[in-house]
């Protein structure tokens, strides 16, 4: 009887710290399938560069706006009051040779940057501003069209230009129809963005 009691309690340790490990492994299991996933959804943001730009925000109380500086580029971007606390990511812009030679190849590309609503989230996103920067070199050779840019039959629109660079709009950019995409047409329609001449 003894021997029975004594095989029940070493049955029963054994037993609980069987199912202590596997609920450990479980919960291993489940942090670094929860690591993955965040990572998977942050590398599906395109391994984009989001940068606070509060330090380049200049608040216009007459008017009641907003207004982000690139002083690398060249240009100014009037938004709305409503726009205060916008971030900006940076992406680029790829161009597909359609030269016979080395037709779809990937000839050009540049920066492209994203004014990004402060109400922007990932699980509820809305129109951002995409701005294209080109060279003159390249927008010349995108008139050309010895390149193109996505799969658009037209392509980017001038919204201004200085010594250096040229400003489009990608074609097709709110054709997601996504929160706010009307108001970012009349934002672009408003002459918003102002070169910066040297």
């Amino acid at each position: 009887m003894k021997k029975t009691t004594g095989f029940v309690i070493v049955f029963t340790l054994v037993s609980v710290v069987f199912a202590g490990c596997a609920n450990k492994t479980t919960a291993s299991v489940n942090s670094e399938h929860a690591q993955q996933t965040e990572t998977t959804q942050s590398e599906q943001m395109t391994n984009v560069d989001v940068k606070e730009e509060a330090a380049e925000v200049k608040v216009d109380g007459e008017q009641n706006s907003v207004t982000y500086t690139n002083s690398e580029y060249g240009f100014t971007f009037s938004l709305p009051a409503s726009w205060t606390g916008y971030q900006i990511v940076l992406e680029k812009w790829q161009g597909n040779s359609l030269q016979s030679q080395n037709q779809g190849e990937v000839v050009e590309e540049g920066p492209m940057i994203l004014i990004r609503h402060p109400e922007w989230k990932a699980e509820n996103p809305r129109q951002d501003i995409p701005i294209m920067v080109f060279t003159h070199q390249q927008w010349q050779s995108l008139q050309q069209e010895k390149f193109h840019i996505g799969a658009a039959p037209i392509g980017p629109k001038e919204l201004g230009r200085n010594q250096k660079y040229v400003f489009a709009l990608p074609a097709r950019y709110n054709f997601a129809f996504l929160p706010g995409y009307e108001e970012v047409e009349k934002i672009i329609e408003s002459g918003a963005l102002q070169p910066i001449e040297e």
